[in-house]
């Protein structure tokens, strides 16, 4: 698939910047027929439109912190490093997409026939932008994102540094040399401790300069999706990898072990998020998430299937030819962003089970 366009344009009506930025942020590509900006160029480069689950993370660690605080007389909350806490987590995991661009196509992984250049532009196969100017693209983030982190370590302590180093390590050895977390069955589990314990827990700990476990524990659930998202793509990419000896945990299991096991990621958000209900860990309006359920029931029959030869009537065509993780993806989205409203109700309007 051709995803060459034409250069950034920079008169553009705000409105029609806008609805282009939408546009990006719902399919991960440049919008159809809209003109591009540099931002909404870097937004593509980035792969800006699954940072929602990064901002659901963030989002949960902090509004932990406030239900501990107003509801069961918990450390104080600050909400400035609460909120600058989720942008590094954002600048974080746009550094990590271009770092797994950067290195994916210096290691021959990333060719012009491999799945990554065909459901969306590749940075630097579709000639956005060159190894060197994403290099330094990456430099810039992680420059930044390294001052929020000296800011909140000076705030709330060295272990600040702890959370912020140990998600950088996995962003970095994800696919870099010698490591490569993705080709030796790592890649999922550093996802997992990344979107869960660390930013949650992380975030938790820039609000309030404390981190109890039951806050670990708690983030469990939501790192179960977002690590069934990832399961998804590397479902869909199995074909790919095995001849490249990527060896993604979907390869080591194959196809139909791993679909169900990507089931399964998503199902015991559920019931894992009722148990911290009921220890107390949190009120029960996290129990929204029930209304995700219609949409996890269509997801798991997508799952259980085999992903078909070609698009289906409907299917997007510049998704192709992913399948399975667009599904997970729309799953966390939903299921996250009623995780977040209801632990904000749990704030505003807190409710206590009767035996608790």
């Amino acid at each position: 698939m051709d995803h060459t366009v034409p250069s950034p344009v920079t008169t553009i009506p705000v409105r029609e910047r806008l609805l282009a930025w939408k546009e990006i942020f719902e399919t991960a590509n440049p919008p159809a027929t809209r003109p591009l900006d540099t931002v909404g160029k870097w937004l593509v480069i980035t792969r800006a439109a699954v940072f929602p689950m990064t901002i659901w993370s963030g989002l949960i660690g902090g509004l932990l912190a406030v239900e501990a605080n107003r509801v069961h007389g918990g450390p104080s909350v600050d909400w400035g490093l609460f909120l600058l806490a989720v942008v590094g987590l954002v600048l974080a995991h746009a550094a990590n997409n271009m770092i797994n661009d950067y290195f994916d196509t210096t290691g021959g992984v990333d060719t012009d026939d491999y799945v990554r250049a065909l459901y969306a532009p590749h940075p630097i196969l579709s000639g956005w932008v060159t190894k060197r100017q994403l290099t330094t693209a990456i430099v810039i983030v992680n420059a930044i994102g390294a001052a929020i982190m000296l800011v909140l370590a000076v705030i709330r302590g060295p272990l600040i540094i702890v959370f912020a180093l140990a998600g950088l390590f996995v962003s970095v050895f994800y696919v870099a040399p010698p490591i490569r977390l993705k080709h030796h069955g790592l890649g999922e589990p550093g996802v997992f401790l990344v979107w869960g314990p660390l930013m949650i827990g992380g975030t938790f700990l820039a609000a309030t300069g404390t981190i109890p476990g039951w806050v670990l524990l708690v983030s469990v659930p939501y790192a179960l999706i977002v690590t069934a998202v990832l399961f998804g793509k590397h479902i869909d990419k199995i074909e790919a990898d095995t001849k490249l000896g990527v060896r993604t945990l979907p390869v080591i299991l194959g196809e139909a072990r791993a679909r169900v096991v990507g089931q399964w990621l998503m199902i015991l958000f559920y019931p894992l998020t009722l148990l911290a209900v009921l220890a107390g860990f949190v009120g029960p309006w996290v129990l929204l998430i029930v209304l995700a359920l219609p949409r996890l029931r269509g997801v798991l029959a997508v799952f259980r299937q085999p992903k078909p030869a070609g698009p289906p009537p409907g299917y997007p065509a510049r998704g192709w030819p992913l399948w399975f993780v667009g599904y997970a993806f729309i799953h966390t989205r939903r299921a996250g962003g009623l995780l977040t409203l209801g632990l904000l109700l749990n704030a505003l309007v807190p409710l206590r089970l009767p035996w608790l």
